[in-house]
């Protein structure tokens, strides 16, 4: 493959980074790995979100790689991933537009009625509906298909009864993708269920969960007598497996597949510079592995839009790229603090680049757990690439509490 921009790919380039340079507000401008502490998770943020995505949808730019039809630019996977690193120079917010895009959306392009995709997929790309994930539970999070949040059909409704965990904003979202339990009595991943759930409706209560971070990433919801119309069952009953696998798919590929990697070397090497470390043979040598990880996580990404320039959907390929990001975010915070010797021990303020580094740190676990842990991806590694046998399973049936 050749890893250059073809004479089209340039102008495109071009293109997206004039767009840009034009209309991205110098208070919004965050490169992204530059060791800066951001808190992606307040008011302000998600409404500086909300305006980003209102400019993209304005500009012509929100969702370039979803069809026309429906409401998308028709890019090509190259575009996308073009439009992708340029934007990632800028740090520009996009948090909870994440899984709004990279999720939900393409979700529901394959598998949601005509009528789910008049009703959220524009107000989607337009800024004014953003979406959490409700999959993960307190007893079911690497074993996701043993979720015990159950539905019963009541007349013309669902009723939804039990509670989620490990929300991506939560508390900020309009709606919500949500797995649970419609048969109790089939084999476990036959008897769920994947709904659209209106976030503000009654019977839900959102509990941010503070981390060690500070930020409020995620959140647990709880589901009391909550009612959802039939029509916001996507695909069929007992079916939502299925559906959740085109998710899941696409959430890998976008954690491991997102831009922000490609900053943090030369971010790392301005520091190992300004604490007088560069010329270390040890460090040199951590911060190659570093710029290492960080070309693999890129060539690793166009073999993807490869496969999705043939019109493939993610497969485990996205595994292999979230594995590595795991790594790496583990490797960068291990090397900041190293390069900043005793003041690595500070935080916030206090702290060089305003405690960034220390953030990064601290935030890795979330990274190596979030969209499957990391021994979730290399199970999925070792059967659905090198063709190993698969580890003994739970029992076929789950009974919902």
């Amino acid at each position: 493959m050749d890893f250059d921009d073809t004479p089209d790919e340039y102008a495109f380039r071009v293109e997206v980074r004039a767009w840009l340079e034009a209309n991205v507000p110098d208070e919004l401008r965050i490169p992204e790995g530059a060791g800066r502490a951001v808190d992606r998770f307040t008011d302000e943020y998600v409404a500086a979100c909300r305006s980003w995505q209102r400019t993209l949808y304005a500009g012509g730019w929100a969702g370039i790689g979803w069809p026309v039809a429906y409401g998308g630019r028709g890019a090509t996977p190259m575009q996308s991933a073009i439009f992708a690193q340029e934007q990632g120079r800028f740090g520009v917010p996009v948090g909870p537009f994440m899984v709004s895009l990279g999720m939900v959306g393409p979700t529901l392009i394959v598998h949601g009625t005509p009528e789910q995709q008049r009703r959220h997929l524009q107000a989607t790309l337009s800024g004014q509906r953003t979406w959490c994930q409700l999959f993960s539970e307190p007893d079911a999070g690497s074993d996701l298909a043993s979720l015990r949040t159950r539905a019963e059909l009541d007349g013309d409704e669902w009723v939804i009864d039990g509670q989620k965990v490990w929300t991506s904003y939560g508390q900020y979202a309009d709606w919500g993708i949500l797995l649970a339990r419609t048969d109790p009595t089939t084999m476990r991943h036959q008897g769920i269920s994947f709904f659209l759930v209106d976030m503000r409706s009654p019977g839900i209560e959102v509990r941010p969960l503070r981390q060690i971070t500070g930020s409020a990433h995620f959140n647990e919801i709880f589901f009391t007598g909550l009612r959802i119309p039939t029509a916001n069952l996507v695909g069929e009953v007992n079916s939502g497996w299925n559906v959740a696998r085109t998710t899941l798919g696409n959430e890998r590929a976008m954690i491991g597949g997102g831009p922000s990697h490609q900053s943090v070397p030369g971010a790392l090497a301005d520091l190992a510079r300004r604490t007088g470390r560069a010329g270390d043979p040890v460090m040199r040598q951590e911060l190659m592995r570093v710029e290492t990880n960080a070309r693999l996580l890129t060539y690793l990404s166009y073999r993807l839009q490869t496969a999705l320039s043939r019109g493939e959907q993610p497969g485990p390929e996205g595994s292999v790229m979230k594995l590595l990001l795991s790594r790496q975010a583990q490797l960068v915070g291990d090397v900041a603090l190293e390069l900043q010797g005793a003041a690595g021990g500070l935080y916030g303020d206090d702290a060089p680049d305003d405690g960034g580094w220390q953030e990064m740190l601290c935030d890795q676990y979330g990274i190596r757990i979030g969209g499957g842990t990391d021994e979730v991806q290399r199970n999925i590694v070792a059967e659905r690439i090198l063709g190993l046998p698969r580890d003994p399973r739970p029992p076929s049936t789950v009974t919902a509490a």
